[in-house]
């Protein structure tokens, strides 16, 4: 048996978005969105030509943020507190929820 290297290939390219169909799917006007990058209010990933590219799950938060903004009227970097302040309660919620059902 020879020792050959082996290439691997991925099956499928990861689900993804550039940043103009991100834009285009979350009605954002694509300077919106890197700024929300910037402060951190949205997770994406860069490439070697520093594009921006978004998971298909950001559309959700970008929704989750367009609402928090309207309903309360606060800045973008505010809106990133309170996101994450949701994501933290629901989190004690759950394991509130695990502890009841387990009896502790």
């Amino acid at each position: 048996m020879t020792s050959q290297a082996r290439a691997t290939y991925a099956l499928a390219r990861p689900a993804r978005l550039d940043l103009e169909s991100f834009a285009r799917a979350t009605q954002t006007h694509p300077d919106l969105v890197a700024k929300l990058v910037v402060l951190g209010v949205l997770d994406a990933q860069t490439d070697s030509a520093c594009r921006l590219w978004f998971a298909p799950a950001q559309v959700a938060s970008m929704a989750r943020i367009k609402r928090l903004r309207a309903s309360l009227s606060i800045n973008y970097a505010s809106v990133g507190l309170v996101c994450d302040l949701l994501d933290k309660i629901a989190r004690l919620e759950a394991v509130a929820r695990a502890s009841k059902r387990s009896g502790g």
